[in-house]
């Protein structure tokens, strides 16, 4: 497959998991974002800032540019837990709670606008460039992304495909799953 047909495929395949937040984020209340099943189960809240946040500040591994996300938005979005989480436990993190759900939900249309931004733009060339090199850090080392890298490392692709769209389909399930225990219902059949 050529890379103008991995990209056009790509661009395609974020616009329909972008969109499954957008349609699941548009039919739940603040309520329903912040149930917590019980101890130590994530609440829709970690889902969602986790993967925003974590797409935000991975980007930046690709592009150089600065991520979104500053005390500014986070002081407006109002975290129970001012963190992505990817660095904590279960035990810290299950608390998450979004205080404004408005602000999460303007951060969150900037994150996405700004991906789909950037594989508009990127050139099929760049799909190949080696951004992490073998051997892995201990941060990268225990990854999924470290499971699918190539003998050199990690390209461009591996890390748009692992970072941004598997990483973004786990967390939709969890959403999905998630939903059920507020009384809605699932995102696709």
């Amino acid at each position: 497959m050529s890379n103008e047909l991995i990209l056009d495929s790509l661009r395609r395949r974020f616009r329909a998991l972008f969109s499954l937040y957008e349609d699941a984020t548009a039919t739940m209340t603040l309520e329903q974002v912040n149930h917590r099943e019980k101890d130590l189960v994530m609440p829709i809240a970690f889902s969602l800032f986790h993967y925003v946040n974590m797409i935000d500040s991975s980007l930046m591994m690709l592009t150089g540019e600065m991520f979104l996300c500053n005390q500014e938005i986070l002081d407006a979005i109002n975290l129970e837990v001012p963190d992505h989480g990817k660095h904590r436990t279960v035990e810290e993190m299950h608390v998450q709670q979004i205080g404004n759900y408005e602000a999460f939900l303007d951060y969150m249309n900037k994150v996405f606008a700004r991906v789909e931004k950037y594989l508009a733009d990127l050139q099929p060339e760049e799909l190949t460039r080696l951004v992490i090199p073998r051997p892995f850090g201990p941060q990268v080392a225990n990854t999924f992304s470290a499971r699918v890298a190539a003998d050199e490392g990690l390209t461009v692709l591996d890390c748009i495909e692992c970072w941004f769209f598997q990483h973004g389909m786990r967390h939709m399930g969890e959403i999905e799953l998630s939903r059920a225990f507020v009384g809605l219902q699932g995102m696709t059949s």
